[in-house]
């Protein structure tokens, strides 16, 4: 972009320099310093006919500038719906040193010697936004802010500014968020985010969402956020009610609607914002100027979505006109929807450098477009296949593909299968080697984090999981023909390995025999001896039998019920687990009715190809570079999929053992958008019902005085990760879904933590519930899918906290209660689960 285009827009964004005294105003062109007087199309705003209904913002704090923002319009103009004035007009800014706190989110005049008190023009064509930057400030210090336009004031803002970049900074706290839907569940985080004692705040994107009335929006929701209504929309489509924002209209009004919400402003006027957008600031799962609504139509690369540069255009502007991010923008047409530059970086000293990223504006089609056609029925692939649920061998192979074609032949071999774009790449490259700070946080808008599960262990471990019932009843039967449980969970293993009624018999006589001898308490080794006296030489056979046999007869003293279940577990998945593994659907283990429905999912997944596992070329080459330079203490900040995970970002995930760690990625759920389990378990059934159970659990629990409470047990978490499940743990993940399901049927918010509290230690004592739904989950965490996840909780709202020291980053994971009765829970968190790293270790320990 040449400085003529850039001083186009200059006349937007205003700069003055802080001065002891009144401060000058000029175009932002670099001269600083020159007076900007109100002019004939810009008079001074008088008397108190003036309002500023989205309040004010700060954003990017450096060592010596920020940038401020607000929007003015006449009292008399509707705060969201209407554009604000016909005319431009010129208002004040005043900024001080002076302490102010008190006055934070008042109307109150500052007080104090003012660095700044300099004439802003307003814009009617930027819909009366301001965007104002200061500079000449002291590096490390708390300034207060306030707009005057006439007689009437803004609510007073604060903000701090970076410490010097050669400072030795003892301690930095900030928070990360994302996702905040206005129109699903509630923004109560905010009411306490208010109240952190917080340097800045960090937004990763889905600062608005583009869709009204979109299925996954269409749920409870606090009283205080009403309906909302786009000027124009675009029918999602036909027999539809949802819309999507399409014009620049449509986009400022979500963005002055959501900015009314007084929890959202009272945090933009206490804390500086550093931001950059993901997809829905312009249209979900986009890439480039296309949406991803719709499929598109298939062409010689296999396919594309449709392209809107118009529209990519017109969200960018709005981005640009309501966040005070110091950044470049162009209005120039010649630029197209490349007309705005968002990655950027900032530094805190010698503490942190902050790496901020687009990627959503320069990547490229996801590797298997949605309009790609099914090798198997010739129709698009769709959403699931080419952004979900994709085949890890079949997106490893067509990013093969793709790479091969521009070996030689192109600069970039990653131009087909990126999510930075040379540029950037390049870029982030330059500053995390370049970097002196301890710490490099890298603000990323979607996961690094490898997340995947194996087909196949997952259909075999849930076809032995629902063998276990069946095997039970046949030990209990067979108990009663040989006289005990662990003689009948002998018969059972042999039949089930493949013996007939004959060998069955024989092996109980030799077990019985031998245990006998040993007064009941012969060992594994003795009691294989004793089968293989009798004949039996297929050691699997044997291994199951005894092994079936000793774990029957250890659960003696908790009954014949137990006794029968502890054997059909060892069959199971001594068994007929290993069995389906290996001869997946040709197992004969799966019903005949189920094997042409579940034989596509013989293989390894990638849940989630819109995220950095699918563009894993490109994560690997990024990796490859912090490894092959030793650079250390690289931590990603993440948003996106509505979830708190926490984890090591390997060199090569499909090396074995998963490859070397080499940075650390920390993921932060959505403030209030829902969360990524609940999309997961209405979608699975639609994926394949026989599935379902790697997702959820349903659970009726009865309640006295309430009836019944349904809820759905999240077993995704144990599915994507290893962890140590116990009655007690299930229990605790439930209690932020119950507590909400008892606040819907009407319990009062004073009693929700009691009465929480006692039905989860009831259910512990459920035989159903530590009999069946912790075996469950045992099992599905034993797959260990993930070995570098250290946190997956994927049915949350929230926000995190972090405090980074020259030693050690912590960042607090703050979940959120649920809806009471249509409003905001008094008692706004939940849960707080924390996440720490070490200095110069690629390692995540959670507490």
């Amino acid at each position: 972009m040449d400085r003529r285009h850039f001083l186009k827009f200059g006349s937007f964004v205003t700069v003055s320099a802080a001065t002891a005294g009144l401060a000058g105003c000029g175009g932002n062109d670099g001269n600083t310093n020159s007076p900007m007087p109100t002019t004939p199309d810009a008079p001074a705003a008088t008397g108190s006919n003036w309002k500023f209904p989205q309040s004010v913002a700060s954003g990017d704090p450096r060592p010596d500038s920020i940038m401020l923002w607000t929007r003015v319009v006449p009292t008399s103009a509707d705060d969201v719906a209407t554009a604000g004035t016909a005319a431009n007009l010129t208002i004040k800014v005043q900024v001080t040193d002076a302490d102010n706190a008190a006055k934070i989110g008042t109307t109150g005049a500052l007080t104090g010697t003012l660095a700044v008190d300099a004439a802003v023009p307003v814009y009617a064509q930027y819909d009366n936004t301001v965007r104002h930057k200061v500079t000449g400030l002291s590096a490390g210090k708390t300034y207060y802010y306030q707009f005057v336009a006439g007689d009437v004031r803004s609510k007073v803002g604060r903000f701090k500014t970076a410490p010097a970049k050669d400072a030795d900074v003892a301690q930095l706290k900030f928070a990360f968020l994302s996702c905040q839907d206005w129109s699903i569940n509630h923004w109560g985080a905010y009411s306490t985010l208010k109240d952190e004692n917080i340097d800045f705040f960090v937004h990763l994107g889905d600062y608005i969402y583009e869709t009204v009335g979109e299925a996954f929006q269409v749920g409870a929701v606090e009283s205080a956020h009403t309906a909302l209504t786009l000027p124009n929309g675009t029918l999602k489509s036909a027999g539809s009610d949802a819309k999507y924002a399409t014009t620049l209209a449509d986009y400022r009004y979500l963005y002055k609607k959501y900015r009314t919400d007084a929890r959202l402003q009272a945090v933009h006027e206490r804390f500086a914002i550093i931001a950059v957008w993901d997809d829905h600031e312009f249209s979900d799962d986009c890439w480039n100027d296309a949406q991803t609504y719709t499929n598109g139509t298939v062409s010689a690369t296999g396919g594309d979505n449709e392209h809107q540069p118009t529209r990519r255009r017109e969200a960018n502007q709005a981005w640009y006109e309501y966040m005070p991010a110091d950044i470049f923008f162009s209005t120039d047409p010649r630029d197209s929807y490349f007309n705005v530059k968002i990655y950027r970086e900032l530094q805190f000293g010698k503490l942190a450098h902050l790496v901020m990223t687009d990627e959503r504006l320069y990547r490229t089609d996801h590797v298997i477009p949605e309009a790609a056609p099914n090798p198997a029925t010739g129709n698009p692939v769709g959403s699931i296949g080419a952004r979900y649920m994709v085949p890890e061998a079949t997106l490893a192979a067509v990013e093969a593909q793709k790479i091969a074609a521009t070996v030689g032949k192109l600069p970039d071999e990653l131009i087909f299968v990126s999510i930075l774009g040379q540029t950037q790449r390049d870029w982030w490259k330059t500053t995390m080697k370049g970097s002196a700070a301890t710490w490099k946080l890298w603000g990323n808008e979607v996961s690094l984090l490898k997340m995947g599960v194996d087909g196949t262990t997952a259909i075999a471990t849930l076809l032995a999981l629902q063998a276990v019932a069946t095997l039970a009843t046949g030990i209990g039967q067979a108990a009663t023909a040989t006289g005990s449980t662990p003689r009948g969970a002998a018969f059972v293993a042999v039949k089930t390995t493949g013996g007939n009624d004959a060998q069955a018999t024989t092996a109980v006589g030799a077990l019985a025999t031998a245990d006998g001898m040993a007064g009941g308490t012969a060992d594994q080794a003795t009691l294989a001896g004793a089968m293989a006296t009798a004949g039996f030489t297929d050691a699997t056979q044997i291994g199951v039998t005894v092994q079936a046999y000793l774990a029957a007869r250890a659960a003696a003293p908790a009954g014949a019920a137990t006794q029968a279940v502890a054997g059909a577990q060892v069959i199971a998945f001594g068994f007929i687990k290993p069995n389906v593994v290996a001869l997946k659907q040709n197992s004969p283990f799966i019903p005949a009715d189920k094997k042409a429905g579940l034989t596509p999912y013989f293989t390894r997944f990638v849940l989630n190809a819109d995220q950095w596992d699918g563009y894993n070329a490109e994560r690997k080459a990024l990796m490859k570079h912090l490894k092959d330079n030793s650079i250390k203490n690289v931590v990603a900040l993440t948003g996106d999929i509505h979830a708190f995970y926490a984890g090591t970002v390997n060199d090569d995930y499909t090396a074995a053992g998963g490859g070397t760690p080499v940075m650390v990625d920390l993921v932060t759920a959505g403030v209030s958008s829902d969360s990524f389990f609940s999309y997961l378990r209405d979608a699975v059934g639609s994926l394949s019902s026989d599935l379902a159970t790697l997702v959820y659990y349903p659970l009726s629990i009865p309640v006295t005085g309430l009836g019944t409470v349904d809820l759905k047990v999240n077993l995704l978490d144990h599915t994507l990760r290893a962890s140590a499940v116990t009655a007690a743990s299930l229990a605790e993940g439930l209690r932020v879904q119950l507590r909400g399901a008892l606040g819907a049927k009407g319990v009062p918010e004073a009693q929700l933590d009691v009465t929480t509290t006692a039905v989860l230690t009831s259910l512990q004592a459920s035989p159903s519930f530590t009999g069946q739904l912790v075996p469950l989950a045992q099992q599905l965490a034993g797959m260990n899918s993930n070995p570098w996840l250290a946190l997956a909780n994927t049915d949350a709202q929230g926000y995190a906290l972090v405090t980074l020291t020259p030693a050690g980053l912590s960042c607090e994971f703050r979940q959120v209660n649920k809806l009471v009765a249509g409003n905001a829970p008094a008692t706004v968190v939940a849960k707080v689960t924390t996440a720490t790293v070490a200095k110069d270790v690629a390692a995540v320990t959670i507490s």
